[in-house]
């Protein structure tokens, strides 16, 4: 049966290609067009599954471009995939600006669920799972990065980053630096693949054992932090502190209390208890 009209959206494999699903095999035979993040990359994968369908380039550097044919090819009654390098597209891949270009213009977009590595680490990390904030890569200049790791510095989600070789300890470095040298970290490295590897420990100690073994220095790797979490000595996050006093100048403490805590993830007999040394 042919696809209809519309702009997939297929994940692909992020390294076992046993993880792809039969539907998504299906859209790829089916559909008018696949386009790709990098042809020649995405070939291989096709030519293992024997998909001869006709493939075109749409990446970073022309996507913008590419969007609007990609809807004249839809407005032609075609049907399009749009896979990336491995795992699900958008997701820290080109896409954003074709998926909303294309429902701008009317068409449908079907996605298929599959392969992320963010999720895929997060679920043998042992870190908590029911709120996480996928932060992608960690910007690559040293004063950028240091910025962005203190605007989530207290942040009680579990926080998970997308890291390359090159730039793996300059990363953890910095997450030591702002995040504290005691804050839980977990390294998925090369998931699903055959070298496949799960560091654990404090901060510093990933970053040491990442430090004297070469060999974690390569590959694709995922970086998970635990979340913030109050303690005596770390005291109520100034954010949910103002967040608080914001909230105290309409509501009763109580209430505040309560709110502030589902905001920011923190326990409200806490806040309650903090607002009253306040006087609020």
């Amino acid at each position: 049966m042919d696809q209809m009209v519309a702009l997939y959206i297929v994940p692909t494999p992020i390294g076992n290609f046993g993880d792809i699903s039969a539907r998504a095999i299906e859209v790829l035979q089916q559909v008018d067009l696949i386009a790709c993040e990098d042809t020649r990359h995405s070939g291989r994968l096709l030519s293992h599954f024997g998909i001869e369908t006709r493939k075109t380039a749409l990446h970073d550097h022309n996507e913008r471009d590419r969007a609007q044919w990609i809807v004249e090819q839809l407005n032609e009654g075609k049907s399009i995939a749009l896979i990336s390098d491995a795992g699900t597209p958008l997701i820290s891949d080109p896409g954003y600006h074709l998926v909303n270009h294309v429902r701008q213009a009317g068409h449908r977009v079907v996605p298929l669920p599959g392969a992320c590595a963010a999720i895929t680490a997060l679920s043998a990390s042992g870190l908590p799972s029911d709120r996480f904030s996928f932060e992608g890569f960690l910007p690559s200049k040293e004063k950028a990065r240091i910025d962005k790791l203190e605007f989530l510095k207290e942040d009680p989600r579990t926080l998970i980053f997308y890291e390359s070789p090159h730039r793996i300890l300059y990363s953890l470095a910095a997450i030591v630096d702002v995040l504290g040298a005691d804050r839980q970290v977990v390294m998925a490295r090369e998931v699903t693949k055959t070298f496949e590897t799960f560091l654990s420990g404090t901060a510093a100690e990933v970053l040491a054992l990442v430090e004297a073994d070469d060999n974690q220095q390569k590959g694709e790797m995922v970086i998970m932090c635990h979340g913030f979490t109050l303690s005596d000595e770390e005291g109520i996050p100034a954010v949910a502190v103002a967040t608080l006093k914001l909230l105290c100048e309409e509501l009763p403490l109580k209430k505040a209390a309560a709110i502030a805590g589902q905001i920011h993830g923190l326990k409200k007999n806490a806040l309650y208890k903090y607002g009253l040394e306040l006087d609020l």
